[in-house]
């Protein structure tokens, strides 16, 4: 049969590797890109022709820290990320995976995914079986799967806040190894989240160095606020140690105490590269962050899972030492209270959806009560299930961060499924980036702007043949106007989709225009290129 042929033609194209805009005609065959060629010098010869005179193509972005594992699962197709132009999404991210799922613990995975995932039909035990499962639904966007810590030491040794003996890190081990020979591009952690908090630095270190050479480490750091730096030296300690590269997820500068640190955690990352440490990061653009609202409780109210945690927060002794601690800033571990106010902390999503919107402070002024009994109250009337955003951070240490040349774009979107009012930065961020950082306030060129979001991310997690607008390179396109694309979610109206965008090309086909997502799923799971 003759292969499907797309002429792109009249195109402003910006080829994602950093180069200056050019015009040119793109000619995509079947599911790739076969030439790239000054306007007018292909013929049509009965090929589809798309005029794109006057608009910009770029490459597919590429989202690199995304939290939509479940999306394959969910009967409605997910939106949020192909209509920003978003074609591939590194799942799997801060140490949440959907499996491993094996052993005497299997129970607790389940129980500990619905703090931050929607409700799930669990079909599958091992890596490679979820990813069967997953291969078996379909994909809006390009799938490309990391292994989360929290799954195997959850698989190993439950919710403990021990060390693992040799067994248990035996067992972490090869589910390790069973979930990169399944696909996975390498391992990611929570170290501010149970179980992971609970692991030593060595822990981390001995999992990364099993990792065949190619493959990640992905991390959420041990603290981002007064920890920051000694989070970062933590990482770059595993990156030592295990000779892998490093991805430090979402870097910020967390809590009011700490705003202005931004430069000297960049200087930190350089002077390790310097040092001959593989190690990136990549940052989201906004001031909040979101994550789950247990983030706000200490690592010792955290072990042993779910019921030991509703027991704490209905014993009057648990109760009153969580007061004082919440009151506290002694340093000791990442205390979102202190970092945020209980006017910062929203509740984004939760079971009832009775306080999707609402800070803190505001459920405690609706309650009569203080701020401190209306989050108790939330956690147990939510049975832990909730979301939160977090407003922590300031607007200069964002930008110091998108300054640096070797930042990449991630949208740290939360699961989609859950409802609420989730964090804009699931709907906007790509396009927010465009809008506000390259058009706006002019700190980069767009060109630099999309090969943070093309290039760069393909080249970090070694997704071969994404990234680029060149011969050989799959046909994941974006046709967008560079003067007008608009981001529109804000903290109100979230799930508003972006403005700008002519149409989005996804392994040749055309999978939406004009804001409207047209399917059917022509995304796939990505393999590692090593």
């Amino acid at each position: 049969m003759p292969q499907k042929q797309v002429l792109v033609r009249g195109a402003d194209v910006i080829d994602g590797t950093g180069a200056a805009a050019r015009r040119a005609d793109v000619l995509v065959t079947s599911d790739y890109i076969e030439a790239v060629e000054p306007p007018g010098s292909l013929p049509v010869n009965g090929r589809t022709v798309l005029d794109c005179e006057g608009a910009t193509l770029t490459p597919g972005f590429i989202d690199v820290h995304s939290h939509a594992d479940n999306a394959p699962f969910l009967h409605d197709d997910d939106t949020s990320k192909i209509l920003q132009g978003v074609t591939t999404e590194i799942v799997g991210n801060c140490g949440f995976s959907l499996a491993p799922r094996v052993g005497e613990h299997a129970a607790a995975l389940e129980s500990y995914s619905l703090r931050i995932f929607p409700p799930i039909t669990w079909r599958w035990n091992t890596f490679r079986e979820l990813l069967a499962a997953a291969d078996e639904r379909g994909y809006v966007t390009n799938y490309a799967p990391l292994v989360g810590h929290h799954a195997l030491r959850i698989a190993a040794m439950g919710m403990s806040d021990a060390a693992p003996d040799d067994r248990e890190l035996r067992v972490m081990g090869e589910l390790l190894d069973e979930a990169v020979q399944a696909g996975a591009f390498g391992l990611s952690t929570g170290l501010i989240y149970p179980p992971g908090l609970f692991a030593e630095t060595h822990e981390i270190e001995c999992l990364a160095s099993r990792l065949p050479q190619g493959r990640l480490y992905a991390t959420h750091m041990r603290g981002e606020g007064r920890q920051l730096q000694s989070s970062i030296a933590e990482a770059v300690r595993v990156g030592e140690h295990s000779r892998r590269r490093v991805q430090v997820s979402h870097l910020k500068a967390a809590g009011k105490a700490n705003w202005g640190s931004m430069p000297q955690a960049l200087a930190l990352l350089d002077e390790a590269r310097a040092r001959g440490v593989d190690i990136r990061h990549d940052v989201y653009p906004y001031t909040a962050g979101s994550t789950m609202l247990t983030a706000t409780l200490p690592p010792y109210f955290q072990e042993g899972g779910e019921p030991n945690v509703l027991r704490r927060l209905q014993d009057p002794e648990s109760v009153a030492r969580l007061r004082e601690d919440l009151a506290a800033d002694d340093g000791s571990w990442e205390n979102q209270v202190i970092g945020a106010g209980w006017d910062g902390i929203v509740v984004a999503s939760s079971v009832t959806h009775r306080f999707d919107g609402m800070s803190i402070a505001e459920i405690a002024a609706e309650k009569g009560a203080e701020p401190f009994d209306a989050l108790v109250d939330v956690l147990l009337v939510e049975e832990l299930k909730v979301s939160m955003i977090v407003f922590s951070m300031q607007e200069d240490d964002l930008r110091e961060a998108l300054r640096h040349p070797l930042t990449m774009v991630g949208s740290d979107g939360l699961p989609p499924g859950v409802g609420g009012k989730p964090h804009p930065r699931m709907y906007g961020t790509f396009p927010r980036v465009l809008a506000r950082y390259c058009r706006e306030q002019r700190m980069f060129p767009v060109e630099e702007a999309v090969r943070r979001m093309t290039s760069l991310p393909a080249d970090t997690f070694g997704l071969a043949d994404r990234g680029s607008i060149t011969p050989g390179s799959a046909a994941d396109l974006v046709a967008l106007d560079a003067a007008t694309v608009q981001d529109r979610a804000d903290y109100r109206e979230s799930t508003r989709s972006p403005t700008g965008i002519h149409w989005i090309m996804q392994g040749g086909t055309v999978v939406a225009r004009d804001g409207r997502y047209l399917g059917p799923r022509a995304g796939r799971r990505l393999l590692p290129a090593g």
